[in-house]
């Protein structure tokens, strides 16, 4: 229910400070502002509104404080609350609703059935946030009064010492946030190297917090700059606390109760608010190959042949900028990569059943009156960002001084579309199959002030010369194997300095014009880019969305993108930008990855295997060839600059991928499954430890094991050239994936010695019905129609549970699925479900682990096929039994044993 104190307002120092830009305040300064009080506090039924009055002398720290507010407070849902501050004497910037749409609040919703509470105090006003079962506060500004500028706005919460707390990406830090020191900042930037500390490519202003008692989250929907600070000895109090300060937009919480036993639970509701995650096509899950440095259309048809030489499965090829023309989007060398030459390759991959995907980035040309279509169609249309002067906005990216497109512009995706069904023809052009977006940010290199780009452009050899010469246009391909062995209104800013705001945020690339689109651009619904910057990406990735779908209408975009925003995965996937090839980010790249898929709600994501910048070893491209293929998305990327990586240059790394991708491609339904619960609630595809064992905290700082899906536990050997490892085995049954031996966790540290390079350490959790292909193939395509193999791993329970879904892996609305759920208890597998996808293929056989000795008999039944005497064997030093099945999945059936 709603809750409500008065005290007096304590005397307190105020202190007066300019406008100027300051880089550091004292916390106790801004905690002895004086906030508001609220007045004319109204409640009806899941509503409060009040109004905040300056409680005292103005601080103006950053600027003049607004003197009156609107609070709103509504209880959206029985487990979300939503809290909004606002001026009401002028328009400020608010995410418009085209980019992030709102949930609706239920209006059946009572106060008093809510399992998280709002309270407050009227004077001076601040307000907790409180389980109801427990009384435990969740977020509080007390002693922390509200600050709202007009390019400043500042909350902060008091937090537990040792806080857990997880999220305020993107960054490469640690899954838990260190909680003494850590400043998080927002800001979109071209993040080379994605180094620790800093503002990269993305922005999600959300965190999840867990307590032995609960899980809990917080979202603050901002596209607006902002630093997040955590600290756990303020000087005053020594209290630890979460701050936000933000410059500029408006206070937008969203608060998410969670969950007291299930952490997955809070980030079903985070779905509610952003969005589930859109369903990805059943051959994104294979393996993916780009360089950017393939030279012609003769290196990228090579590397086809060669990965099919070495046996090792390929399903999609890419390529990166080196197709295009000047380094133009939209274009591609006609001596390089001549457009018959690449729909050759096109046409073989696709007769193979691979697919092909081609880089388009933001950034077009400024190439007025020299014929340049993309560029003159955009101009006619009036769709590139705007200076203050009503002037292209000028940039400097690959091919030199470019213009930006403007995403907010009412033609913008007539524009978009029109040059992808042009370019990206079927008929006439390059037959992609997914599309590839990057320098999102979006990025320039021009440094700022970047009063001349043209001068600059010249300094840095823009767009740069061909460094090789063009191959003959006759020369054959795909069979010249060149195989190398090696080792909503428009927001009020008048009076505020958008190139230079009073509060500085903690900028990697300095103010925050410098080397991406200028603050001060001007969108064509009046918005600027100070506001908008975030979500450019976002954005784009909509407009590239929307332009795959009409190529190919009613079937599943696949789309990467590196720059995201709250909501992005409804639309597309996101790969991790541009790491380096060593250990550090080998390691790494598991946190960023837990970050996107289990936090963000961004599960098609994966780091670039084997690293993208400088030069990988055998030994740590087979580790994370191996590691690699538990990211969603996996692919092998690198640079121009760095030697040639693909999986078949090494004997060693060769070996390690076919036993990998056996192993990706036998759990492909079963990863497919959970993206497809995935896009009904939100239920996240990888989990952290504490996903799975929320009251043991040795696993809450654990973030170089995960698990992948459900029930896959991965322990990857993470020192260099090691060939052991020390993990954590949670107190549980567990079974080795390789051999299917039962193994209990004592809630301890297991170390394995004489983990070859060739293979990764796998555990399967107990309690799970794993539907695995009986082995894998070369391509998704065969795959589909290869037997299933169930794996029946009972928990200490002598209980297991499983589902499988299957639909035709490409349609947005499949015409028909089958949805099968696998429960065992007491000896019986009982197969139930929906069977409305036909499938040749069948239920092989059932394995059945930790079966103590051996069964005298074996049945199975149901759906015609009933066989009382199935052949089945027993290993007796693996305790696994093999039951023979034979059932084609189009109805429901039973095995047992006695």
């Amino acid at each position: 229910m709603w809750s409500t104190s008065s005290r007096g307002a304590a005397a307190v120092l105020f202190l007066v400070l300019s406008a100027a830009r300051a880089e550091w305040v004292d916390p106790s300064i801004l905690d002895s502002c004086p906030g508001y009080n609220a007045v004319n506090v109204k409640t009806s039924a899941a509503t409060l509104t009040a109004t905040l009055v300056l409680a005292g002398t103005a601080c103006n720290v950053f600027g003049n404080d607004t003197k009156t507010l609107d609070l709103a407070v509504t209880y959206e849902t029985t487990t979300r609350i939503h809290l909004k501050i606002t001026d009401p004497t002028t328009t400020r910037y608010e995410v418009p609703e085209s980019v992030l749409p709102r949930p609706a609040a239920d209006a059946s919703v009572r106060v008093s059935d809510a399992q998280i509470q709002f309270n407050y105090t009227t004077s001076p006003f601040a307000f907790n946030v409180i389980r109801s079962h427990t009384k435990e506060v969740l977020f509080s500004t007390a002693s922390h009064p509200i600050i709202f500028e007009s390019q400043f706005l500042r909350v902060k919460t008091n937090l537990p010492p040792g806080a857990n707390i997880y999220g305020l990406g993107e960054h490469t830090e640690t899954f838990r946030l260190d909680d003494a020191n850590t400043t998080r900042t927002f800001w979109s930037r071209d993040a080379y190297g994605v180094p620790e500390g800093t503002n990269l490519y993305s922005n999600h202003p959300v965190y999840f917090e867990h307590r032995p008692t609960g899980t809990h989250g917080v979202f603050l929907l901002s596209s607006n700059g902002m630093d997040i600070k955590i600290r756990n000895n303020e000087t005053t109090t020594g209290a630890t606390t979460l701050e936000y300060n933000v410059v500029g937009g408006v206070l937008d919480f969203y608060f998410l109760a969670g969950s007291e036993s299930d952490p997955s639970e809070v980030a079903r509701q985070y779905a509610q608010v952003v969005g589930t995650p859109a369903e990805v096509p059943y051959w994104s899950f294979g393996l993916h190959q780009c360089r950017f440095g393939y030279q012609n259309y003769i290196d990228v048809a090579n590397v086809i042949t060669n990965y099919s030489a070495a046996n090792i499965p390929l399903e999609t090829m890419w390529t990166d900028i080196d197709y295009m023309y000047e380094r133009r989007i939209f274009t591609n060398d006609p001596q390089y990569f001549p457009t018959s030459r690449m729909r050759e390759i096109v046409s073989y991959l696709h007769d193979h059943n691979q697919r092909y995907i081609m880089m388009t980035d933001p950034a077009v040309a400024y190439l007025p009156g020299q014929g340049y279509g993309p560029y003159d169609r955009g101009t006619a249309l009036d769709v590139w960002i705007k200076a203050p002067n009503g002037s292209a906005s000028l940039g400097l990216v690959w091919p030199g001084v470019t213009v930006f497109p403007d995403w907010f512009s009412p033609k913008i995706g007539q524009y978009w579309t029109n040059e992808f069904q042009n370019f990206y023809s079927p008929k006439t052009g390059f037959d992609i199959d997914g599309a590839w977006i990057d320098m999102n940010e979006p990025s320039s290199f021009c440094d700022y002030p970047c009063d001349d780009p043209f001068s600059q452009a010249v300094q840095q050899d823009l767009p740069p010369a061909r460094t090789s010469s063009p191959p003959d246009p006759d020369a054959p391909i795909f069979g010249n194997i060149s195989f190398v062995s090696r080792k909503r209104a428009v927001p009020n800013h008048v009076g505020d300095d958008l190139m230079n705001p009073p509060y500085q945020i903690d900028n990697a690339a300095g103010v925050l014009s410098d080397r991406t689109a200028y603050a001060n651009a001007i969108h064509a619904n009046g918005l600027v880019e100070y506001d908008t910057h975030n979500i450019f990406g976002t954005m784009m990735s909509v407009a590239t969305h929307d332009a795959m779908l009409a190529r190919r209408p009613g079937l599943r975009t696949f789309v990467i993108t590196r720059s995201t925003f709250a909501g992005a995965g409804r639309k597309v996937g996101k790969w991790l930008g541009d790491n380096f090839s060593d250990w550090d980010h080998y390691r790494n790249s598991i946190a960023g990855m837990l970050g996107m898929a289990t936090i963000y709600q961004i599960p098609m994501v994966g780091s670039d295997i084997c690293g993208y910048a400088e030069d990988t070893t055998d030994l740590l491209c087979a580790r994370w060839a191996m590691l690699g293929a538990f990211y969603p998305f996996m692919r092998n990327h690198n640079s121009d600059t760095s030697i040639s990586q693909e999986f078949y240059r090494w004997p060693l790394v060769a070996e390690a991928a076919k036993n990998v991708l056996n192993i990706r491609y036998r759990l492909m339904d079963y990863i497919y499954t959970a993206f497809h619960t995935a896009s009904i609630d939100g239920t996240p595809v990888l989990n952290p430890l504490w996903f799975k064992y929320p009251t043991d905290s040795i696993t809450y700082p654990i973030d170089l094991q995960f698990f992948f899906g459900d029930s896959i536990l991965v322990s990857p050997v993470t020192d260099e050239n090691s060939t052991s490892v020390s993990f954590y085995l949670p107190r549980d049954r567990f079974y080795d994936f390789s051999t299917f031996t039962p193994v209990d966790g004592q809630g301890a540290e297991v170390t394995l010695s004489n983990v070859d390079f060739t293979s990764i350490p796998l555990h399967i959790k107990g309690g799970a019905v794993l539907p695995l292909r009986a082995n894998g193939t070369m391509t998704t395509t065969e795959l589909r129609e290869t037997d299933y193999e169930f794996v029946v791993a009972p928990g200490s329970n002598g209980q297991a549970v499983g589902a499988l879904y299957i639909d035709d892996g490409v349609s947005i609305t499949p015409a028909t699925s089958t949805s099968v759920s696998m429960a065992f208890s007491g000896k019986k597998l009982s197969v139930s479900g929906t069977f409305g996808f036909h499938t040749d293929v069948k239920v092989a056989s059932v394995l059945f682990l930790g079966v103590p000795a051996a069964p005298k008999t074996a049945s199975v039944l149901g759906g015609g096929h009933s066989n009382s005497k199935p052949a089945f064997s027993y290993d007796a030093s693996t305790q696994v039994l093999s039951v023979s099945v034979g059932m084609p999945l189009t109805g429901g059936f039973e095995v047992q044993y006695q």
